[in-house]
């Protein structure tokens, strides 16, 4: 199995001052509907990761020295890139469950729905 944590967890964190990335991997288009506004998001579509491996990630992610939540539109592809870095080594990786949708219906709705 692998760490997750729920979109109601993801939001007190992303009130707090905790130092995390929070790694959506959708793809650019999507970003168009719905977006989480935050210093701590970065970007790497799955298609990326799929072409460029890790080398896609940036040198924050590979560094491995603070979490990394891992978040989608309903949580089947942030729970494949969770799985797929674990088996790279990374330790502190955590997949956030239900994704962006799930995050736009129970925390914050401004993020936009699609």
């Amino acid at each position: 199995m692998f760490p997750e944590i729920t979109v109601t967890e993801l939001g007190e964190k992303l009130k707090s001052d905790e130092k995390f990335i929070l790694l959506d991997v959708r793809e650019l288009p999507e970003l168009d509907h719905a977006k989480i506004t935050d210093s701590r998001l970065q970007v790497t579509p799955l298609s990326r990761l799929a072409s460029e491996g890790t080398a896609a990630l940036s040198e924050s992610v590979r560094a491995q020295e603070i979490p990394v939540y891992v978040v989608c539109h309903h949580g089947s592809r942030s729970v494949q890139v969770t799985m797929w870095l674990a088996q790279q080594g990374y330790k502190n990786v955590v997949n956030v469950r239900g994704g962006i949708d799930e995050y736009a219906r129970k925390v914050d709705s401004s993020v936009g729905f699609y």
